[in-house]
């Protein structure tokens, strides 16, 4: 329970469907680095006390469970080396993959709790043709989370619980109103918890100063135009802070992290046909043998496009997109997808734009 109004309705529902429920809150946040994150977003200081108010209200017992050094070994510090390594992370996927459902899961699991309940806005089902769990669109398409889940194994999948799935956001914030909760009407987090008012520069300064080293801007003929702050500070198709002035506007087409270069080059360079990914996730697929056709995003907020996904060898793929896409970002998830149902995810690798 992350003090929002999604995992306390989530919460809710449960307690109202009869299930026997237990409230838990993550301690998450840095212990010595800063307190930056310690009173803001979900899980600081702040939420843990909305959380143990929704708790006693709905006569559930709450406990906070200390997952600060899985969290800065695990979260934090793969956020910091892939930016060191000229890569844009998405920590939340991180956290799902590493910190909610396995390491907390294995917790409750050890406690005698049969599942692991969140607020997340996703559905999971049972396909007994297939004989797989299946984690599938939220019926909110605008909140659906099914993206930042992707990484969930078969194993989690049967353990994990949305109850908010089913609902709007809308609708979520209707019944926190029917019941009651004092969390109905509070106004969602947008940063990540443990970065203070999205200054990711800040954050690396206390973390990793060595990715402020300088570097050269380039051009895609590999002509210095500028220099940089550090390579951390830039992702594929920024536009704003590259410190080039031109005629046409420049954008961040690469990041290479051994020669610090950042390049540049205009509109048409950010798009390609083709990335390969990762440590990817089969979901509603055993096994990937052959070309499938999906619908495959490469961030959180867009619709998705047409793609054919190809096996490469061990957890590798390839997508190929029917049409160029805009910013392939190394680092990033790419999701594929077959209606609602979610064939797996895994983390960009690079984009070919041959």
């Amino acid at each position: 329970m992350s003090g929002g109004v999604d995992s306390s309705v989530a919460a809710a529902l449960l307690a109202e469907a009869g299930h026997e429920v237990i409230g838990v809150t993550l301690q998450i946040w840095p212990a010595d680095r800063s307190s930056a994150s310690r009173h803001t977003g979900c899980c600081s200081l702040d939420a843990v006390e909305d959380a143990r108010r929704v708790c006693a209200l709905l006569d559930i017992p709450h406990y906070v469970l200390n997952f600060r050094d899985l969290f800065e070994r695990t979260v934090i510090r793969d956020f910091v080396e892939q930016y060191k390594a000229g890569r844009t992370p998405n920590p939340c996927v991180r956290c799902n993959q590493w910190i909610k459902f396995e390491a907390l899961l294995e917790r409750a699991v050890a406690l005698g709790a049969d599942r692991l309940a969140t607020g997340h806005y996703a559905r999971v089902c049972f396909d007994e043709g297939a004989n797989r769990w299946l984690l599938l669109r939220s019926v909110d398409p605008a909140k659906d989370q099914s993206y930042a889940l992707c990484m969930l194994t078969q194993e989690q999948l049967s353990r994990a619980v949305f109850p908010v799935g089913e609902l709007t956001k809308a609708q979520t914030r209707e019944v926190a109103a029917r019941l009651g909760l004092p969390v109905a009407a509070k106004a969602e987090s947008q940063e990540l918890c443990f970065v203070r008012n999205g200054s990711y520069r800040s954050f690396l300064e206390t973390w990793s100063p060595e990715a402020l080293r300088p570097g050269p801007v380039v051009d895609e003929q590999g002509r210095t135009l500028a220099h940089h702050r550090g390579i951390a500070f830039y992702t594929v198709g920024q536009r704003k802070g590259i410190g080039v002035s031109a005629r046409t506007p420049l954008y961040v087409k690469e990041i290479r992290a051994d020669t610090r270069e950042v390049v540049v080059g205009g509109p048409d360079c950010l798009y390609a046909k083709r990335l390969t990914a990762d440590e990817f996730n089969l979901v509603s697929l055993a096994r990937l043998e052959e070309p499938t056709r999906v619908t495959a995003k490469i961030r959180y907020n867009m619709a998705g496009a047409p793609a054919v996904l190809r096996p490469v060898g061990g957890r590798r793929v390839e997508v190929e997109f029917d049409e160029p896409q805009r910013a392939v970002t190394p680092g990033q998830s790419v999701v594929c997808y077959q209606g609602e149902r979610v064939v797996g995810g895994g983390i960009i690798d690079a984009a070919v734009r041959q």
